[in-house]
């Protein structure tokens, strides 16, 4: 309730100030509004919003919008991080300097984001649409769906940005990258597996996932399994075998041992890519790192995992 009280009080001391600003310019005329910034219309997973023509402070609520904008040379005033321990996605690197942090995803600091004083946010529904009300209070609000695939996410929010035509140059690059990966690692005809251990389950990613979409842009044929509609399966120790694949890659969230790796150690052995064709990658990298950065570097660990092994 507190949080709610501030994002009103904050609107209602912009419109005093407007009113206040108009009763002071002896050009203002009854009836007449003062020009405020150009903007135009973005839609979007949960309607239609007026942005900024040229957003200069954004702040953002979700991995995959903060690996677009700095793909797109946008550096964001503000961003959330996975968690307090972690900090920003690794593989950003000094891209995220001078970024101030507004929470976690999980925890969003309304209070700090409406500090930064923004003109448009960005995020995902499956995130944080409970307080999309409340954010559209503070500034501008832009929303992307993960059912829709990374592609449709990374369109929306270059869109929200104003750089739909960066965008789109971009996203050619990356087409003519997994054409040169693939060839590389002669993926084509080649089945391929992601697994990742998490603390109370094990899951197989599949191709609508990031990772998943990503071997599949590459040429590899993922198991076909029972997955749900974010395209994961969940699997237990005796079902392991259904990730085995020519190629097997894992992951696993935070501490391995308060995960089900222990767990499945004993019949993982029994796969047909152990040990050779099997794997382990950065959680950080194939998890979180949703857009063009974090996909550049699942490639190239695709290509110098693979383009030197008998796997495929």
């Amino acid at each position: 309730m507190r949080l709610r009280s501030l994002t009103t009080a904050i609107v209602a001391a912009m419109a005093l100030s407007a009113c206040g600003s108009d009763a002071g310019d002896p050009s203002a005329t009854p009836g007449q509004e003062s020009e405020g910034p150009a903007t135009r219309s973005v839609t979007h997973v949960l309607g239609t919003t007026e942005v900024p023509v040229d957003p200069q402070r954004v702040v953002i609520l979700d991995t995959p919008h903060l690996d677009t904008a700095l793909a797109l040379d946008i550096t964001p005033v503000g961003s959330v991080q996975s968690d307090t321990d972690t900090g920003f996605p690794e593989y950003l690197g000094d891209r995220t300097e001078g970024i101030d942090t507004v929470g976690t995803i999980e925890e969003p600091d309304l209070e700090t984001i409406a500090a930064l004083e923004p003109d448009l946010i960005l995020s995902s529904s499956v995130r944080h649409e409970d307080i999309y009300d409340q954010l559209s209070q503070i500034a501008p609000t832009v929303f992307t769906d993960y059912q829709d695939g990374w592609r449709s996410m990374f369109t929306t929010t270059a869109d929200a940005l104003n750089r739909a035509e960066e965008g789109t140059d971009a996203l050619a690059e990356y087409d003519a990258r997994v054409d040169e990966v693939g060839e590389a690692v002669g993926a084509e005809g080649a089945t391929a597996s992601i697994v990742r251990f998490l603390p109370e389950e094990t899951r197989v990613y599949g191709p609508d996932t990031f990772s998943g979409s990503l071997l599949t842009d590459v040429g590899f044929t993922l198991p076909e399994l029972e997955y749900d509609e974010y395209s994961m399966a969940y699997v237990s120790a005796e079902q392991i075998d259904q990730a085995d694949a020519d190629v097997v890659f894992s992951t696993t969230y935070g501490d391995p041992a308060a995960t089900t790796k222990g767990v499945v150690t004993s019949v993982w052995d029994f796969l047909e890519a152990v040990p050779d064709c099997a794997f382990e990658v950065e959680d950080d990298e194939w998890m979180l790192g949703i857009g063009l950065l974090g996909a550049e570097v699942v490639l190239e660990d695709v290509e110098s995992t693979l383009a030197a092994s008998d796997c495929v």
